[in-house]
């Protein structure tokens, strides 16, 4: 996996997103036959009250406190949200072929996200604004992530590479005595707690 892709994937994990990483999307040819159109970078869904406390028994489960999403992604309070990200190192932008309405309706139809007949309606909306309802109820949005703002004229929210790393690692110094002593296994959120820990050691 991409070392962008896996470290925006953590991300999501964090914020309470399933995440499919390097999705792709396969296209029949007139002589049969396929091949890959273009593989979507990310493709990632959360239910609405993701990292709400859990108790049993009297006893808390799953984490000290109710966990909240970080802000700069918008995250819609009571509402299902799917991500399709596109994650660049250098400049954010989307590639031609991953908006592409073909495309993109045959990976919303394909994920589940919406049915085949109303899959056409919803990717005009969303790349017409950034963000569309399906008909189900929950959102769809289009998230561009990379070390700066590109000049990609679509409507997508873009989210850069170096506010990933340093939520990420506010995030594990916040739950440092949850999350020092686990085996992490998200390569990209286990290699910046590999750094917390060589620098905690450095300054002791």
């Amino acid at each position: 996996m991409d070392t962008a892709v896996a470290l925006i994937e953590a991300y999501l994990h964090i914020n309470g997103y399933f995440t499919v990483a390097e999705y792709p999307v396969l296209e029949s040819l007139r002589r049969g036959g396929t091949r890959t159109a273009t593989d979507l970078d990310i493709l990632a869904f959360r239910f609405p009250e993701a990292g709400c406390k859990v108790e049993r028994g009297g006893r808390r489960v799953g984490g000290p406190v109710v966990f909240q999403p970080d802000s700069a992604l918008g995250v819609p309070a009571h509402t299902a949200d799917m991500i399709v990200g596109e994650v660049k190192e250098g400049p954010a932008h989307f590639n031609p072929p991953a908006r592409d309405p073909l495309v993109l309706e045959t990976a919303l139809a394909r994920f589940g996200c919406c049915p085949s007949d109303t899959a056409a309606a919803v990717v005009k909306r969303l790349l017409r604004k950034g963000q569309a309802d399906t008909p189900s109820g929950h959102a769809v949005r289009l998230i561009a992530f990379g070390s700066a703002p590109g000049g990609d004229d679509l409507a997508a929210k873009v989210i850069t590479l170096g506010h990933v790393i340093d939520f990420l690692r506010q995030h594990l110094r916040r739950h440092w005595n949850q999350l020092g002593p686990a085996q992490l296994s998200q390569p990209a959120l286990a290699f910046l707690a590999l750094m917390e820990k060589a620098e905690k050691s450095e300054r002791t």
